[in-house]
């Protein structure tokens, strides 16, 4: 991938983090504290986790590293 690619799958992976954020703020608002919302929530924090993996990486290979 190019430099413009990256970035383009860069604001992809941002806008999806920042959705999950409001999913899960949403569900964990409006859930009863049941199993299922409980459970819906840890996949969607595990979710948000690999998202954030993955931007790291990009923004990893975007930024070059400086030797001081």
């Amino acid at each position: 991938m190019n430099e413009q690619e990256l970035r383009k799958r860069l604001e992809l992976l941002k806008s999806e983090h920042r959705d999950l954020d409001a999913a899960i703020a949403a569900l964990s608002e409006a859930g009863d504290g049941g199993f299922v919302d409980q459970l819906q929530i840890a996949r969607l924090k595990k979710r948000k986790l690999q998202l954030k993996d993955r931007i790291s990486v990009i923004e990893d290979n975007l930024i070059p590293d400086i030797i001081a």
